[in-house]
């Protein structure tokens, strides 16, 4: 699924998927067997596998939905 990440006016990432109209706040991250998993706060688990380093945002990713 893509998901646009960008941070808010308080320094937070958000992200937002368009087809579930969906804008949480990135709560968690840890690095995953095949990337970065970004922890939401209303629970979901989203693995990226093809972030960049550093991050330019705001930008549209492929993710993966675990939980």
């Amino acid at each position: 699924m893509k998901v646009m990440l960008r941070m808010n006016d308080a320094g937070n990432l958000i992200a937002y998927v368009a087809k579930k109209d969906l804008e949480e706040e990135v709560v968690k991250q840890t690095a995953g067997d095949d990337g970065m998993i970004f922890t939401l706060a209303n629970g979901w688990e989203l693995e990226f596998s093809n972030l960049p380093e550093p991050l330019k945002l705001p930008q549209t990713f492929e993710a993966k939905r675990l939980a």
